[in-house]
């Protein structure tokens, strides 16, 4: 990239973003040119995948290529008019609850096809169900196996669920 080309902050949605590929591409309501995120891009900002239509802040850069994503200053979950998955009657879940606290663990695996996988919450031998829909409603769009994520964890009928996931490099800190 040509360094003396500054940087510009831009608000737009990602249009798509495939993980397997390593990039996707961000729109801006201007109607300007599509915005190629690269996986590196995203990678420094705490997080392997965000889901498509997330609304994302970025500073971006005119290259020879276009413009390209520089740095992710925040993501935000997409709007949805689907039901949550917490409000899905068929798996028992009631209101979430507010005291439900972040908790540190580890993806053992999830297969986006499939559309669910499972994560250990460290120090903790159960695992933790995780469906797609949650991902959506968190702003991610798939998981890596060894990935560290923050999870607020509910109990279901058929066990523990996460209700929330979010990258453990961007969850919000309780001691700063």
């Amino acid at each position: 990239m040509d360094e003396d080309v500054a940087a510009v902050a831009v608000f737009g949605h990602v249009k798509w973003f495939d993980p397997s590929k390593g990039f996707g591409f961000v729109v801006t309501g201007d109607g300007g040119p599509d915005i190629l995120l690269h996986a590196n891009v995203l990678r420094n900002f705490g997080q392997s995948s965000v889901a498509d239509s997330a609304g994302i802040e970025l500073t971006v850069q005119q290259t020879d290529r276009g413009v390209q994503a520089v740095e992710v200053l925040s993501i935000e979950p997409p709007e949805s008019n689907s039901i949550y998955l917490m409000e899905d009657p068929e798996l028992g879940l009631g209101e979430f609850p507010d005291d439900v606290l972040l908790e540190p663990a580890r993806v053992k695996w999830f297969d986006k096809a499939k559309g669910f996988g499972f994560a250990n919450v460290f120090g903790k031998e159960d695992d933790v169900f995780v469906h797609i829909e949650v991902l959506r409603r968190s702003g991610l769009a798939d998981l890596q196996p060894g990935e560290a994520v923050g999870i607020k964890v509910v109990d279901g009928k058929r066990g523990r669920m996460a209700a929330q996931v979010c990258a453990w490099d961007s969850a919000p800190r309780f001691d700063e």
